[in-house]
């Protein structure tokens, strides 16, 4: 089907298909389209203040070590219900009923160890966001105090020398975590 109208001299489409081009709206720019949607790879921040903090923000922190935890707790627990589903299998058991019972303690374990984790997530995230904002600095100190702190504040009601133990687990935790990640990023190349 042609776009001219009927009766006019372009009749013959196969000829004048060849003669025409294809309209090209970055032609008098005098730059290549293809530099156009080259998309910056650095975030890009409203406030200059923003820019040098290099920092997630209090919000994005609480979210981010939220789900994190609360999402790798519930994979470990969902892995220690599977083995606690198989271990109580019966020699009479149908697959239907094997099936049942994996699914069951796999719910059980996986929501009761993500919950946990989810908890301590969130105490540690408003813990070194609270530092942050305390100290006006962000470094190792800050994630080895809120370790501490997220482990002793969550094993308070377990007694004192619970606490103790928790926090000196969670600063230790902490400290190895925030080491690692800066020997990676110092010796893996990206």
């Amino acid at each position: 089907m042609s776009s001219y109208p009927p009766g006019s001299s372009n009749q013959n489409s196969e000829d004048n298909h060849h003669n025409r081009r294809l309209y090209n709206p970055y032609k008098d720019l005098g730059i290549p389209a293809h530099t156009l949607y080259k998309l910056p790879t650095s975030p890009e921040y409203l406030f200059q203040e923003e820019s040098i903090a290099q920092r997630r923000s209090w919000g994005e922190n609480l979210t981010y070590y939220t789900g994190i935890g609360y999402l790798g707790g519930a994979v470990i627990g969902a892995g220690n219900g599977l083995k606690e589903g198989v271990k109580a299998f019966e020699p009479a058991d149908s697959m239907k009923i094997k099936v049942n019972r994996i699914l069951n303690a796999s719910g059980k374990f996986g929501g009761r160890y993500g919950n946990h984790a989810g908890v301590i997530g969130l105490l540690f995230a408003g813990m070194e966001s609270g530092m942050v904002a305390v100290r006006d600095t962000d470094d190792i100190i800050n994630s080895v105090v809120a370790g501490l702190g997220t482990g002793a504040l969550y094993k308070a009601a377990s007694g004192p020398r619970s606490a103790a133990l928790a926090g000196a687990i969670g600063g230790i935790a902490v400290g190895i975590a925030v080491a690692g990640k800066q020997a990676l990023k110092r010796y893996v190349p990206i």
